[in-house]
């Protein structure tokens, strides 16, 4: 059986996530078969497993840094919010339950034997597992019943590592903070701090880091300073999304998405972020459509007939129209996809309400929602003339679309079912599949239709390549002999 060792933060966005997966391609190096586990999740950020469930995006990332197959008992909790109905509650890679976040409190203790059941078959199969929490160590309120952070390590007898994050202010009241409010008993397991996201001169702070073992007892395990790589890597969550990308002076081609309120997979423009030729606009509520636009891209939603009512709230269906109308490429993915048609119809009321919303009408399609989720990797071929690259991706989806213009689909599958729709003129188009961007035939094929050159990067190498001069940044100004003799 593996050892294991947790990582909690002093609250979200602490960089718990980044730390795992370097650790996770660290170990790996080293020789070890190393697993990541996070026993509760909330994101819409998801990627499909090879038998077919879904996980948390991040524990994706820790499992190709660990160089494993992503498997379904690596996140079995993953919650993703989904508008007036709440959350999706996915256990073990399958939708398990619909609950609003005060039932979902109540669900949590018949989810246990779920998380513990996944963590025993990782510790089958490994040398380490890798725990990541979720949010923060500190919310007492909360831990009755908590499967995420303390009530998991206690439960599974696993140590714990607090991780607070310099960049945001306030770590030492953070991580004293966190000793101070938890359960004696929780606080027990707790072998140590890492200080996370250093800028500056690592003296500086030498003091304080003695100041927090001090207050706290636990072992001052590492400062780590900022790793500005990080944005080459698909991010976690939609708190990505806030920040302002980074200017692209020289870039060619913009692309506009909408950021809309059930925004999912945005992780689907990662690698166009990564393309110096490409500039991609986060659209906010209330702003307009720059004028220079090549391509609107409308990416995945979680509740799709109430992101197209917010897209319509702003105004901004009319820049698209207008756009559309202008000769100007519009392009969908899975949810984006379903608003491009003509109507959306939920019948059994899964984001809501039943009703029928109209969509945008730029495709001559109408979806139907239903419960059924597909979710399954794919391969395909772009029926564009202009694009015609192979791509692979995944599905990722509730519901079915048809009608005249999926007559002349996007894309081609391996086993040959065809995919999404293009209309008559060929500027606007939609496919159900994921991921697609990052294969570089593909991206490739779709700038140099907008007029760019041919790109020149290796996306999934560049990842790579990302993930190992993270593990060399941990190893720096990490003890990882002494982490590993803490797991247990």
């Amino acid at each position: 059986m593996a050892r294991a060792l947790m990582f909690q933060g002093t609250g979200s966005d602490v960089g718990k996530s980044l730390l795992v997966a370097g650790l996770a391609r660290a170990f790996t190096l080293r020789g070890l078969k190393v697993r990541p586990f996070k026993p509760q999740n909330m994101s819409n950020n998801a990627a499909v497993t090879a038998d077919g469930g879904e996980i948390g995006r991040a524990q994706a990332l820790q499992a190709r840094a660990a160089r494993v197959p992503l498997s379904v008992h690596m996140n079995p909790v993953l919650l993703k919010p989904q508008g007036e109905t709440g959350a999706q509650v996915v256990v073990q890679g399958r939708v398990h339950a619909t609950a609003k976040a005060a039932a979902y409190q109540g669900m949590k203790p018949s989810l246990l034997p779920f998380v513990l059941e996944s963590f025993d078959l990782l510790k089958a199969e490994a040398d380490l597992v890798l725990v990541e929490g979720a949010g923060s160590a500190s919310e007492v309120n909360l831990r009755a019943g908590d499967i995420a952070n303390m009530g998991f390590a206690r439960t599974a007898d696993v140590p714990v590592v607090v991780i607070g994050d310099i960049d945001r202010g306030g770590v030492i009241a953070s991580l004293v903070g966190t000793k101070t409010v938890i359960d004696a008993a929780d606080a027990a397991l707790i072998a140590g701090f890492i200080v996370n996201r250093f800028r500056g001169d690592p003296s500086l702070f030498s003091a304080g880091m003695d100041l927090i073992a001090r207050q706290t007892g636990w072992a001052a395990l590492g400062l780590v300073p900022h790793f500005a790589d990080a944005i080459h890597l698909p991010a976690e969550d939609a708190l990505a999304l806030s920040a302002p990308p980074a200017p692209k002076p020289g870039a060619r081609i913009k692309i506009c998405v909408p950021i809309l309120p059930h925004i999912s997979n945005f992780d689907d423009l990662d690698p166009l972020d990564a393309e110096p030729s490409v500039e991609v606009r986060r659209i906010r509520p209330h702003e307009t459509m720059p004028v220079d636009t090549d391509l609107v891209l409308l990416i995945g939603s979680k509740a799709t007939i109430a992101d197209l009512a917010a897209l319509r709230a702003q105004g901004l269906h009319h820049d698209i129209l207008a756009f559309a109308r202008r000769g100007g490429h519009v392009m969908g993915l899975c949810g984006g996809y379903q608003m491009l048609g003509e109507t959306i119809a939920d019948p059994e009321g899964i984001e809501g309400d039943a009703k029928i919303a109209r969509g945008l009408g730029l495709l001559k399609v109408h979806t139907v929602l239903s419960p059924d989720k597909r979710l399954v990797e794919v391969e395909g071929v772009a029926q564009d003339p202009a694009v015609a690259a192979p791509f692979s991706g995944y599905e990722m989806h509730m519901g079915v679309t048809a009608g005249l213009d999926a007559e002349r689909p996007f894309a081609v599958l391996s086993d040959g079912r065809p995919d999404g729709a293009r209309s008559a003129s060929g500027r606007v188009s939609g496919t159900y599949v994921h991921g697609l961007f990052a294969s570089d035939a593909f991206r490739g094929g779709v700038l140099g239709a907008l007029g760019g050159a041919p790109s020149q990067a290796a996306y999934e190498q560049g990842v790579e390549e990302t993930l190992d001069r993270l593990a060399a940044h941990l190893a720096a100004h990490l003890d990882l002999d002494r982490l590993l003799s803490l797991a247990r």
